[in-house]
């Protein structure tokens, strides 16, 4: 039987996280085709959610790791779009009766407007929400989404996730060539949700697309006044520097 738990792995974003895959197909599995995913194409498009992983087997890995583990947070991510698995909120609840660790979801939005998603995702303590694109034609182009929600259904679920959470909403924006100079725009879409924290990032990790230099990073950062925000250079620490395909799958167990 395959593991669900890897790590804990640096984040530039959250410390030490203890990742579990709730998903954990061989292949990427996800509602999203990005162009610039460092896990690369997506082998399994999905949109409907469903059970992949039994809370039988995390509960046993997470009860065999909680005495040897040392984690700021146990973050749902991995190798799908974690919001898939329709066993979220109660994988939520039974790693937090288990491990005294916040709970941190990375998810790319793309379920959001769904009541049953958004219900799971309020089960967490951060929730990281993605958003990549300025319009509707940027959105399809970056993001390649296999699901029938536009762009800006996408938006709209995300601004009144945010009304009624009670933990911390941050998002994060993916800067490449395609959408450096929309930052303007796209400072704009994030001040109308008004998260906690804007993440900046660049693909860092070997993609077939190139990275942003710091220099136009710090450009893009200049956008983004009134706001919390953390630049992926800046948010890199000596621990916490950004790893390679092969080292993130090397330090994960095999699939």
């Amino acid at each position: 039987m395959k593991s669900i738990i890897y790590g804990p792995v640096p984040s530039w974003r959250l410390g030490r996280s203890l990742g579990v895959d709730l998903v954990s197909t061989e292949g990427k599995t996800c509602s999203f085709d990005c162009i610039y995913c460092q896990l690369g194409r997506t082998i399994y498009p999905q949109v409907e959610r469903r059970e992949f992983v039994t809370m039988t087997q995390l509960t046993r890995e997470l009860e065999e790791v909680k005495n040897n583990v040392v984690a700021d947070y146990v973050t749902f991510s991995g190798m799908a779009e974690p919001t898939l698995a329709s066993n979220l909120g109660e994988a939520i609840r039974i790693a937090k009766s288990i491990l005294s660790v916040p709970v941190a979801i990375l998810t790319n939005s793309s379920l959001m407007p769904r009541e049953d998603v958004c219900s799971d995702l309020a089960q967490a303590d951060v929730v990281v929400a993605k958003i990549d694109a300025a319009n509707e034609h940027m959105f399809r182009q970056i993001n390649n989404p296999v699901v029938g929600y536009s762009f800006d259904q996408i938006l709209y679920s995300i601004e009144d996730f945010r009304k009624s959470f009670k933990g911390k909403l941050d998002l994060q924006m993916m800067f490449i060539s395609i959408n450096k100079n929309y930052a303007s725009q796209m400072a704009d879409i994030a001040r109308q949700i008004s998260p906690d924290e804007v993440q900046l990032n660049t693909p860092l990790r070997p993609c077939p697309v190139k990275p942003l230099t710091p220099e136009a990073m710090a450009i893009i950062k200049n956008e983004f006044t009134g706001l919390r925000v953390v630049n992926v250079y800046q948010g890199l620490k000596p621990e916490v520097m950004p790893l390679n395909l092969e080292e993130t799958l090397r330090r994960r167990p095999k699939l």
